[in-house]
């Protein structure tokens, strides 16, 4: 008996530990302008829109998606050219990352253009924060071919930015980096972060493009991809919320949908309303003459400003089935955040510390819902939007 107890108790320390060892290694990826394993992971790891991201499930699977923040080389300690070589280094050389190396030429990409100062600022989304060593960004040399495997002569032999001081805000390391010069069509920017306090360092490929003409007279900062996870029945809500660099409501724009829509629809909607009232942002896809124009798409658009410290998310409300009260949802908290934090599964609605409504997303999601940490937190946490669905 106390054999089988002794038994029962390794195997589930070993659950524990490879459940660990699972959460610490997920660490980060860009996320302005969006990686390349970011990207396909925001389109849904099981539903992915684009080819090229369906191309990558088929090539090595999902698990690649749901680890977006896992590229990564544990004993890298700078060797970076000698541990990685040529046609793997957008996985790292991780098998378990393989499709992100597929050489094509439709992965989606995003066209960056230079500040008025000349300089660009990347964003480097950490899931885990950690004493930097170095962020460097190289830049694929001029004649690059995105149709043939990605090498390391393929890219420019030096970083055109090498940042060595920098302090994560809110899970963001933001590199102002001058702009690479002399580029235009598609390219690839890879990044290395070294960490200062371990030999391990992570690893990005992010698909952009350069504009062949003169950088347009008003000068964007793109604040992230906006999203159209689901088509939606009439009578739902959807509203954009821009916050101020204090967390504080600084726009709102409301739309109802008077009739069922299709995903790609009502974001086009959506954005043409934000673009035809805002006075702070535009959202769509960033045009050569500085316009931000929307489309219909339901991944292809994002948000941009004209100065930094902005935040957003879009809410949406839903009417229930057959209709009823509360709030027009007819549906009712089963915890008030954190209580029963363990207990959080898909579909668990749940009253966040605002007082609003929320429901816990399906697997693999929900397992994000049952985060102890702020980060996760229904309507306040950095990434709430990852675990949860705002309902009203």
């Amino acid at each position: 008996m106390f054999r089988a107890i002794q038994k029962v108790l390794a195997a589930s320390l070993a659950v524990v530990s490879l459940l660990s060892a699972s959460v610490a290694a997920a660490h980060g990826s860009m996320e302005v302008p969006l990686s390349r394993v970011y990207a396909c992971f925001k389109e849904g790891p099981e539903t992915p829109r684009s080819a090229a991201c369906k191309a990558l499930i088929q090539a090595g699977g999902t698990q690649a998606l749901y680890d977006w923040n896992g590229v990564r080389q544990g004993a890298a300690n700078g060797r970076h050219r000698e541990i990685i070589p040529d046609g793997k280094l957008c996985s790292a050389a991780n098998e378990s990352h393989r499709g992100l190396d597929l050489a094509r030429t439709d992965w989606p990409s995003t066209l960056i253009t230079p500040d008025a100062t000349g300089r660009f600022e990347f964003v480097f989304h950490a899931t885990a924060v950690h004493a930097t060593g170095y962020f460097q960004l190289f830049v694929t040399k001029a004649g690059y071919n995105p149709a043939l495997p990605l090498k390391w002569s393929d890219l420019e032999a030096t970083p055109f930015c090498n940042v060595t001081n920098v302090s994560a805000t809110n899970n963001r390391y933001r590199l102002q980096c001058p702009f690479p010069a002399g580029r235009s069509g598609a390219h690839v920017i890879y990044a290395i972060w070294q960490r200062a306090d371990s030999p391990e360092a992570f690893y990005a490929c992010t698909d952009v493009k350069f504009s062949d003409t003169q950088p347009p007279p008003v000068v964007w900062k793109e604040l992230g991809q906006v999203q159209a996870r689901e088509d939606l029945a009439k009578g739902s809500k959807v509203t954009f919320r821009l916050f101020d660099s204090a967390g504080r409501d600084a726009e709102s724009h409301p739309l109802l949908l008077d009739a069922a829509t299709p995903a790609a629809t009502w974001i086009h909607r959506l954005a043409q309303q934000v673009n035809a009232t805002s006075s702070r942002v535009q959202v769509g896809v960033l045009q050569t003459t500085g316009t931000v124009t929307p489309v219909q798409d339901a991944l292809a658009n994002r948000v941009y400003a004209k100065e930094t410290g902005y935040t957003f998310q879009v809410d949406l409300e839903k009417p229930a089935p057959g209709g009823g009260s509360d709030g027009g949802t007819g549906e009712t908290a089963q915890y008030k955040y954190p209580a029963g934090l363990s207990s959080y599964t898909a579909g668990t609605l749940v009253e966040g510390t605002d007082a609003h409504l929320y429901r816990c997303k399906p697997f693999p999601y929900s397992g994000w819902c049952q985060g102890a940490a702020s980060h996760y937190a229904p309507g306040t946490g950095m990434a709430w939007t990852d675990a949860w669905e705002f309902v009203r």
